[in-house]
């Protein structure tokens, strides 16, 4: 028994380690099937030597389809393998200076250990920008805004070593947008950069360059979702809102959220959490910043239409180049779209075409306006019929799921979608005849019983 005892209390071992294993946040966290490779890579580029370090221009680019960092922007920190100074900087700033009192004459811009790095805001002196630089930290999507999908800044280093052998990479590197979501790699020297001239007939290249990959989680990044979808149909008169709580409850007291027509919404807006980015949002069922709404909205004989309305009721964003991501297995034939941009995205390959990327035409609906009388944005779709799959029954009219600027949006219950009535000419009769049948004769038997 004693035997059989420590058998069973080693399996039992064995299961709840590989329960908390499969149960720990993992980098597995950071994979998204629609954007399997979506990352941002910052590149460290060493441009020339000096007295006592090195500068170097420092690029983010963005490789994700659709998740761009926006307002109020990127915040870049490392720790210094060595005892670095950043002696100056062109187009970005360390947020704080830290202890320099060891230095007379010059002082550096920054002797902290472990620097935070800012991106400048437009409108910058030209002489302290360079390319890419100056954009209140906002990097766009390459689909959505290829121009400025990068961020860059110029560096100079100081105590840091004068050769390839000598320079240490720093470690540690992290990446805010301000709040966390982004995990970092290690740096990892690479081959040198080249760059060409305008006219492409001259090559130059880096001194040294290496690479840093970051990867973005949406469980790291908050613990409660930012957005939820409600749906409605022409043929059912429900209108199925986001479920209850999607993104928080309301406190007791409403501390937590604002309505529109309060006395007090301005001081509200201004309070603490409005340079960090914080949420404020109108006090809903849901309590999200971000509301889609899919509406189906019309039935042709070879086509059918959907509108879809984006509402924000977060009091403290203007969402500038905002994006929706859309999968629903009839995006293969969309036909005419109204007032959005579109893009197919293709996560599967394989043909496979069923996930739309959707942002606003720029400088008439690419910016949603904060919560409130002009705080929505809407379009229309206009898709053909697929013979073969086509159907307003079991829900399939609606989506499978919706990202908006990257974040995956809380779903109704499929069991709520709106249904088809038995009257409707849609639902097949052979199947709800028979059905109805057995209710009358079961109702009558219950009566004489």
């Amino acid at each position: 028994m004693a035997v059989g005892g420590r058998s069973v209390a080693c399996c039992a071992a064995v299961l709840l380690a590989a329960a908390l294993l499969l149960s720990a946040p993992t980098a597995t966290e950071a994979y998204d099937s629609l954007d399997p490779n979506g990352n941002i890579t910052i590149k460290w580029d060493i441009m020339q030597w000096t007295p006592d370090g090195y500068v170097a221009v420092v690029t983010m680019f963005n490789y994700q389809q659709f998740r761009h960092i926006g307002a109020p922007g990127w915040q870049l920190g490392w720790t210094w393998a060595k005892k670095e100074v950043i002696w100056s900087m062109v187009g970005a700033q360390t947020t704080e200076q830290g202890d320099c009192s060891k230095f007379k004459g010059n002082t550096p811009h920054c002797c902290k250990k472990d620097p935070t790095i800012v991106d400048l805001l437009p409108g910058t002196p030209y002489n302290m920008q360079i390319a890419n630089c100056c954009k209140a930290g906002v990097i766009n999507t390459f689909n959505q805004d290829p121009a400025n999908a990068a961020s860059s800044f110029q560096i100079s280093v100081g105590l840091a070593g004068t050769t390839n052998k000598t320079v240490k990479v720093p470690k540690n590197f992290t990446l805010k947008t301000p709040g966390p979501g982004y995990t970092c790699g290690r740096a990892i020297v690479g081959r040198p950069t080249k760059f060409f001239t305008s006219d492409g007939r001259r090559a130059t290249q880096a001194l040294m360059t290496w690479n840093v990959t970051c990867t973005y989680s949406q469980f790291l990044a908050q613990k409660t979702p930012s957005c939820c979808v409600s749906l409605s149909s022409f043929y059912n008169d429900t209108i199925v809102n986001c479920p209850t709580c999607s993104c928080g409850c309301q406190n007791p007291n409403g501390s937590n959220c604002v309505n529109e027509d309060s006395p007090n919404l301005q001081s509200a807006i201004d309070g603490p959490g409005k340079w960090t980015g914080q949420p404020l949002v109108q006090c809903t069922s849901h309590m999200c910043p971000i509301r889609i709404h899919w509406h189906v909205k019309l039935n042709y004989k070879e086509y059918w239409r959907v509108k879809i309305t984006i509402t924000n009721f977060n009091f403290r964003m203007n969402y500038t180049q905002w994006n929706l991501v859309v999968q629903h297995p009839n995006f293969d034939n969309i036909t005419q779209l109204f007032s959005f941009n579109y893009k197919p995205l293709t996560p599967y390959g394989g043909g496979i075409n069923d996930t739309a990327m959707f942002w606003g035409v720029k400088f008439y609906n690419d910016l949603l306006m904060q919560a409130g009388r002009l705080g929505n944005v809407q379009s229309e779709l206009l898709l053909r019929k697929d013979s073969q799959a086509f159907t307003f029954e079991k829900g399939w009219a609606f989506p499978r799921r919706v990202y908006f600027n990257g974040d995956n949006c809380v779903m109704p219950s499929p069991e709520n979608y709106p249904w088809l009535p038995n009257a409707s000419p849609l639902t097949k009769q052979p199947l709800t005849l028979p059905l109805l049948v057995f209710w009358v004769v079961l109702a009558t038997l219950l009566a004489y019983a």
